[in-house]
């Protein structure tokens, strides 16, 4: 399983992000985002989602 990150969380290394399910799994029309460093991971689309690195 890789490193799945809760939104709002911060310090996370810069790249691209794509919203996964609570456990890593697909969803439908998952959000991409690209964050710098020291940037906080933004609010998923639904409550329990997170974020992958690509």
């Amino acid at each position: 399983m890789s490193n799945l990150s809760k939104p709002g969380t911060d310090n996370k290394p810069a790249g691209t992000y794509k919203e996964v399910g609570p456990r890593g799994g697909q969803i439908k029309n998952p959000r991409t985002v690209k964050i710098d460093r020291g940037d906080r991971l933004p609010p998923t689309q639904s409550k329990g989602n997170k974020w992958q690195k690509k």
